[in-house]
């Protein structure tokens, strides 16, 4: 409090005796005990009032110390329990966890990870993946910009992720402790298959496969594939020492439609301890026949190629690029890409209308406009010869099928025509246009159907842009790849729409996320976000059922079926109102990543203490771990003078108080008479 409130205390107090005084004891004979008592409520409440009207403020020092936060992360993946070291790691954390030392200098924070990482809980080493980079990941959000230590006891193996060597922040240090036995084992390991997730009938499809040896002597196995107990492939291998890697490459015939199992074997070798390694299962989905897509233009852009890699991620796509004035026949293709189209086109446009393939028509700023309202009524171009740029807007109330926004507000712009673009026929557009901020009537994406005849028609060029966009947002083609994929199947399909529809995996691994997602669609094929949907799942040996509800989620409803064992099982997805229901089937591979290793990653844990400056320890070397931890000077508790200014007395009290004294007083005077 300074001197001038303290002085403006001291004088209320004077003026509140003197007005007190002067109120009742000025002049008055008789000054009796009751008179005494009023002067002094009245005292009180006059000071009351000046406290109230000063409000002084008194300051308080406080000096908090900072600690540097230290996470001790728990590997609870299944691996751990596999390599034995349940009680290392149940153990192992307590030492630093419950040290007096180290809770003086860190703000100790104690975790799990299997999935991804949680408040530490009970440990049961049941978790059926091991995500390290999701533990880096995390730790990024939670101690953004925090220099920090990190204590991580695991194995090493990861199962999922990107490489956790290069995924932790430059001013963490990681202290990894290896758990399990490092011990070299003699092992032998199919370490990955390498497959197309389709073939075609009749064609021979690629296999590679990646056998890896842990161990010092030269020895012979045997590697095979079978497919319902019949060796469709055998071939002896050796490694050594100097060779413990082999890759198998190898061609097998696509029999018959549907999905084909697959299992690869790796012949055990004397002692090996794990032989859950030397077997993997892989499928191929067996297409009648891929989707055959003629791209045709008579300019060269770099569109053309970036939609013909676009659409042949999906490996049941096959892209032809053609010049217009080189087609005498459309048979043997299912689409056709009509790219800037011209006045060399009217051949293909002749032929079509006899075959009635359904087309994708992009438009730019080479496309001759009079020549395409001449060719076709769906839309009306009313164009001038000046270019313009064209953002787009996203429409959510599209519904010809299901298309997240994959950030298509903040996609370069498209180079097209100016002018007016007025559809002459019903159309559904996915994405409108906008010049700058200000959205116009224009389509940019937009689609027609005329009973089993689609289109779609793409107003703009330079979507490779798109592409690379999508690219450097989120490191991979995958959103924009999707989106073009969905163009081509509308367009590949001419079922008529169905209410209900469902999105599965027709194979799972064991301890996989098992997602089914749903989408539902009202009598005028709106989605309909009331739907009831519930789905009851069965195993086809046991005939055990069970039934769930399907959540809502942004655009789709959606189950997890985590938990099933290995098997096969059919569904039934049922709409509660309508009775609209959908069935399928799925398997469930037994194969459970987390049984295939046999020690420790030692190597990279190294790796990864060496990159983050860190130190690798093992179980025997806690009291190592923990003089390192004390004796590092980066991390030392700050100490910060902190100064808090609140009011001398509560504002509410003075005024309860102060309201207290003078209903006294008029009780006082009241029961006494003078008034």
């Amino acid at each position: 409090m300074t001197t001038n409130t303290i002085l403006l205390l001291v004088l209320s107090v004077i003026i509140a005796a003197g007005l007190s005084f002067y109120q009742y004891l000025y002049k008055v004979k008789n000054q009796s005990k009751l008179y005494w008592f009023l002067t002094f409520l009245r005292f009180i409440s006059w000071t009351m009032v000046f406290i109230l009207l000063i409000n002084p403020i008194i300051s308080i020092k406080k000096n908090i110390t900072t600690k540097t936060p230290l996470p001790i992360i728990v590997d609870n993946s299944k691996s751990i329990f596999e390599l034995k070291a349940t009680s290392e790691a149940s153990e192992l954390y307590k030492k630093i966890y419950e040290n007096s030392a180290i809770k003086d200098k860190y703000d100790v924070q104690l975790f799990s990870f299997d999935e991804e990482l949680k408040p530490f809980s009970q440990l049961n080493f049941k978790g059926t993946q091991s995500n390290i980079d999701g533990v880096a990941k995390y730790c990024k959000q939670l101690y953004r910009n925090t220099a920090h230590p990190i204590v991580l006891f695991t194995d090493g193996n990861q199962t999922m992720g990107n490489d956790y060597v290069f995924s932790f922040n430059e001013n963490t240090i990681v202290f990894p402790v290896v758990l399990g036995d490092t011990t070299s084992v003699v092992d032998l390991k199919i370490n990955q298959i390498n497959a197309n997730k389709y073939a075609f009938l009749k064609n021979k499809f690629p296999v590679e496969v990646v056998l890896q040896y842990n161990g010092n002597q030269s020895i012979t196995s045997k590697f095979s594939i079978k497919r319902d107990n019949q060796t469709l492939f055998k071939q002896n291998i050796s490694f050594s020492n100097d060779k413990k890697s082999q890759t198998i490459s190898l061609l097998l015939d696509a029999n018959s439609i549907g999905i084909a199992k697959y299992k690869a074997i790796l012949e055990p070798i004397d002692k090996e301890k794990n032989t859950y390694n030397n077997s993997k299962y892989f499928t191929i989905d067996v297409l009648d026949q891929r989707t055959e897509i003629a791209l045709i233009s008579s300019v060269n852009h770099p569109d053309i190629s970036a939609l013909k890699r676009s659409i042949e991620t999906n490996q049941q796509r096959k892209v032809t690029i053609l010049n217009p004035n080189k087609i005498n026949s459309l048979q043997g293709f299912n689409i056709l890409i009509f790219y800037q189209p011209n006045s060399s086109f009217k051949t293909l446009f002749e032929l079509n209308k006899k075959a009635q393939l359904n087309t994708f028509i992009i438009t730019g700023t080479n496309t001759d406009f009079n020549f395409l309202n001449q060719q076709q009524n769906d839309l009306l171009f009313k164009l001038s010869s000046q270019n313009e740029s064209y953002l787009t807007n996203f429409e959510t109330n599209f519904n010809l099928f299901s298309q997240a926004n994959i950030g298509f507000e903040n996609f370069p712009p498209l180079e097209h025509k100016f002018g007016l673009i007025v559809p002459k026929s019903e159309v559904n557009t996915l994405l409108s246009a906008r010049i700058r901020n200000v959205s116009i009537q224009n389509p940019i994406l937009t689609f027609v159907e005329n009973k089993s005849n689609r289109k779609a028609y793409l107003f703009g060029e330079n979507i490779w842009k798109w592409r690379l966009e999508s690219h450097l947002k989120e490191k991979s083609f995958t959103s924009f790849d999707l989106f073009t994929d969905k163009i081509i199947q509308f367009l590949a399909a001419n079922t008529n729409k169905n209410n209900l529809n469902v999105s599965f995996e027709q194979l799972y691994n064991l301890g996989d996320n098992i997602v089914i997602s749903a989408e539902y669609f009202n009598k005028n094929y709106e989605f309909d976000e009331n739907a009831q949907l519930t789905i009851s799942v069965q195993n086809s040996k046991t005939k055990a059922s069970k039934k769930y509800d399907l959540l809502k989620s942004t655009n789709s409803f959606k189950v997890n079926l985590d938990g099933l064992s290995a098997g096969n099982y059919s569904f039934t997805i049922i709409e509660k109102q309508s009775k609209n229901k959908f069935s399928g089937s799925f398997e469930i591979l037994d194969f459970d990543l987390e049984k295939q290793f046999v020690n420790p990653d030692k190597s990279r844990l190294s790796q990864l203490a060496t990159n983050t400056n860190g130190v690798v320890f093992y179980p025997d070397q806690m009291d190592k771990l923990i003089k390192s931890l004390l004796e590092n000077e980066q991390y030392i508790p700050i100490q910060k003078e902190t100064i808090t200014k609140t009011p001398l007395i509560d504002w509410k009290w003075i005024l309860l108080f102060l309201i207290a004294c003078l209903s006294i007083e008029w009780f006082v005077r009241k029961y006494n008479g003078l008034f």
